[in-house]
């Protein structure tokens, strides 16, 4: 007797969660602002270098649940290793992760 099993195969979307302030919110959502800067830090190097995401989810703060008008879902476009000065970081020049929002 042959027996038939159907396997389901649940694929989850591989998200990285960016929660910026507002003002860089309607920047990146205006289409003004390429890209959202993180420190080059143990935790900012563990979540991007080696890894492929599907979307980038960019939150106004930190909305409720379900609350999409202050989220932007993105298409993931990668990264780059820059050093900028920005008022932000201080006066100093420092190495940040560019991650591609626009």
């Amino acid at each position: 007797m042959l027996q038939l099993y159907s396997r389901k195969v649940i694929v989850k979307k591989r998200i990285l969660h960016l929660s910026v302030k507002k003002i860089y919110f309607d920047q990146i959502r205006s289409g003004e602002k390429p890209d959202e800067y993180r420190l080059v830090t143990e935790y900012w190097i563990r979540r991007l270098e080696g890894r492929e995401y599907d979307e980038i989810h960019v939150k106004c703060g930190y909305p409720k649940a379900g609350d999409m008008f202050r989220i932007e879902v993105r298409p993931w476009s990668g990264f780059a290793k820059e050093v900028i000065t920005h008022p932000h970081f201080g006066t100093e020049p420092v190495e940040v992760f560019a991650i591609h929002v626009n």
